[in-house]
């Protein structure tokens, strides 16, 4: 598990460690019963305090995504295949969205995008 921390970056840190497990999970990447490494591995590896990764872990708990079994360690939790879609969909949309917003700055037109994003599925064959 690659997690990547950007000290600059407006997100707070223990954002940027939830985010990028989620879409772990979420790419199928990380999979149910997965066990994530310990809270204090974890810190140490990202040289960050063992108090913004148990945050972290905890949000990530709160959210359905893991589940902390005391003494074992946090666990990739099952995942409900429906919300699991729901969730792929809405990063789609999110990055179709920002594909449209600067399409449209830049004067290509819907038909365009649309022709793109066909060339695109059908490179992916």
């Amino acid at each position: 598990m690659d997690i990547i921390i950007v000290n600059s970056a407006e997100v707070p840190i223990y954002e940027q460690i939830t985010r990028q497990i989620k879409d772990e999970i979420l790419k199928g990447e990380l999979k149910e019963g997965d066990l994530l490494p310990s809270v204090r591995v974890l810190a140490k590896d990202l040289n960050i305090s063992v108090i913004t990764t148990r945050r972290a872990y905890d949000e990530l708990e709160n959210q359905g995504f893991t589940v902390n079994m005391t003494g074992k360690g946090t666990f990739v939790a099952p995942q409900n295949l429906d919300l699991l879609k729901e969730s792929r969909y809405k990063i789609i949309e999110e990055k179709l969205a920002q594909a449209v917003d600067y399409s449209k700055s830049i004067g290509v037109s819907k038909n365009e995008v649309i022709e793109i994003v066909e060339l695109l599925f059908e490179e992916g064959k």
